[in-house]
């Protein structure tokens, strides 16, 4: 996950609990009401068997479960042979439990330094700096280019926003900053125009994945991105740590020579460092950046880039099951849940422990698919449309799996209803609230609140935004294709517990335990709060696979747009429907 808690609320404000008292209040659809049917399934959850497939994915024997490893054997047989004996059908048509996702792993050992005002700055990777290129090929160069400041390097024709100015790039090193830019609301300062970027909610532009995008776009011939803690959402080790390790692609006949060259990261006191030697003021540009009438600055700098990749062809795999709907017609549309079975590996450079367990990354988030699917098995009679369970690999190396599957579907996207992702379960007990990341964007979560208040629970969004995480977990590459997607969590709102109780073990977990060796199954768990969760998730999966309408994307997000034009091509039965009840 690329992400875990920085994005989550850690209090219930006075917002958030009116648009929980909205939900309870506004929602007039009835909730899943045939109890009695649904009583087998929901009863099937348990911590027990939740931990139980945790500890064992989390394993040693596992070793970290990283793409193209014996642990990715290990994985992808334990997924298979645990949706065989729960009868499902194998989800790929060809007749198997796999989706092969053809990738090359790249591990980059990267030189770079800079000269500026007639100084050398050397850069250490990778406390300083991390640094690739996705470049199918051994070897890239990047020699005295000339190092330009482009603000927030955003292209946004909707917003008139350009920081660019048509200045040409080609060639060049472009150095930009994190996120979008903070732009004041016009009649109160200390909030963020809504109008603009989504306020304080991020938008894909401010993601860094669009960042390099445009980097390419432009020609540019090295793109880097100024690291800041809060408005990335994760401090620079989390960068340093996934970067500075193999990193994956997926495969593609250009061997991605359209992307750019060099993707790099500097941190914040390097960034300072630079632009001083420039005599520029790092803080006064950084200001500037945020107004619209920007304009591209030469630093008076040149770049250095050389970088030897270690290159080999993984195929790798998403691992997919399918139970059938009893529907003759409507069996042929579908509800995907997915969740990332891999994790980081192993590290042979390491002394004593060397395995990356991701216990609750996502170990656990594997387990509750299991769960899930066996749930959907022990109802007396299956649901009208079909489900799809899907383990996808490669999320902690950019979201490869699900970015495949989505851009490779084994099943039509316009006749999948909706995708459901799970990634980290709770382990931390049960809680009085939801937070639906990404909160706004589709009637999804109109649902969700329907079936959590049947739980006595209520949901309410998450309260920085800015952190973008919607754009950091697998649903996103279903939304970018137009699928309406679901990705909420646990609230913090803890039962029983002091008010800060869940912030407190979120911190430490953050603090001590993501993404680090010590991802492990803990003794002090508490499952409940997963098992509570996991219910909810199967509950709305089941109504969306009985009702009589597709859900939908709201007006003004960013991904409707995609789906009204899916769903209006030619040859598609499903229509356009509307939803207002489901």
């Amino acid at each position: 996950m690329s992400l875990l808690f920085g994005s989550i609320a850690f209090g219930c404000n006075e917002n958030t609990r009116q648009v929980a008292e909205e939900n309870e209040t506004d929602t007039t659809v009835t909730t899943t009401s045939d109890t009695t049917n649904l009583s087998a399934a929901l009863s099937s959850f348990t911590s027990a068997d939740i931990l139980n497939h945790t500890k064992q994915l989390a394993s040693d024997a596992f070793e970290g479960r990283g793409p193209g490893t014996p642990g990715e054997d290990s994985t992808v047989n334990y997924l298979t042979r645990h949706f065989q004996q729960l009868g499902l059908k194998p989800g790929n048509p060809n007749g198997t439990f796999v989706q092969e996702v053809p990738m090359f792993g790249f591990t980059a050992q990267p030189k770079a330094s800079f000269v500026a005002g007639g100084k050398t700055i050397n850069m250490n990777f990778p406390s300083d700096y991390v640094a690739v290129s996705r470049r199918f090929v051994p070897t890239v160069d990047v020699n005295n280019s000339d190092m330009i400041f482009v603000g927030y390097g955003i292209v946004a024709p909707e917003y008139g926003w350009d920081d660019y100015k048509g200045l040409d790039v080609k060639g060049k090193t472009i150095v930009m900053l994190i996120n979008d830019p903070p732009i004041p609301a016009p009649n109160n300062a200390g909030k963020l125009d809504s109008t603009m970027f989504g306020g304080k909610a991020m938008t894909y532009y401010g993601r860094w994945t669009y960042k390099y995008e445009i980097a390419a776009e432009k020609g540019a011939a090295a793109a880097i991105i100024i690291h800041e803690t809060e408005p990335a959402g994760y401090p620079y080790e989390v960068v340093s740590g996934s970067w500075s390790r193999e990193n994956f692609d997926v495969s593609n006949p250009k061997k991605n020579m359209d992307k750019v060259a060099v993707e790099a990261w500097i941190t914040n006191e390097k960034a300072k460092q630079l632009f001083l030697a420039a005599g520029k003021n790092y803080e006064q540009l950084k200001a500037a950046a945020a107004q619209k009438n920007f304009k591209p600055v030469p630093l008076n700098a040149k770049a250095n880039f050389s970088i030897k990749n270690k290159l080999r062809e993984v195929k790798s795999r998403n691992v997919i099951a399918k139970l059938e709907g009893s529907d003759p017609q409507l069996k042929n549309e579908y509800i995907v849940y997915t969740a990332h079975w891999d994790h980081l590996g192993k590290d042979p450079q390491l002394k004593g422990d060397q395995i990356y367990n991701g216990a609750l990354d996502n170990a656990t988030g594997t387990a509750g698919l299991i769960e899930i699917a066996k749930a959907f098995t022990k109802l007396p009679e299956k649901p009208k449309r079909s489900v799809l369970f899907l383990a996808v690999t490669a999320e902690e190396k950019g979201l490869l799996g699900s970015k495949y599957y989505a851009e490779n579907p084994l099943y039509p996207l316009n006749k999948t209803l909706a995708n459901i992702n799970m990634d980290v379960l709770n382990a931390y007990g049960p809680t009085e609230d939801v937070i639906v990341i990404g909160y706004g964007n589709s009637n999804l979560e109109d649902i969700l609140a329907t079936e959590a208040q049947a739980q006595g629970r209520y949901i309410v969004p998450e309260t920085s935004p800015e952190k973008g995480s919607y754009y950091r977990s697998d649903h996103f590459e279903f939304a970018k294709q137009g699928v309406p997607a679901l990705y909420a969590k646990s609230g913090v709102k803890a039962e029983g517990q002091p008010t800060d109780y869940v912030q407190k073990w979120q911190d430490k977990y953050t603090a001590d335990d993501y993404h680090k060796l010590s991802d492990e199954v803990r003794s002090d768990w508490n499952l409940e709060g997963a098992v509570e969760d996991l219910q909810l998730f199967f509950r709305v999966g089941y109504r969306i696979a009985n009702g009589t309408e597709f859900p939908e994307w709201k007006e003004g997000s960013e991904f409707k747009a995609r789906r009204d034009k899916m769903m209006s091509q030619p040859g598609d039965t499903t229509g356009t429907a509307r939803v207002t009840e489901l």
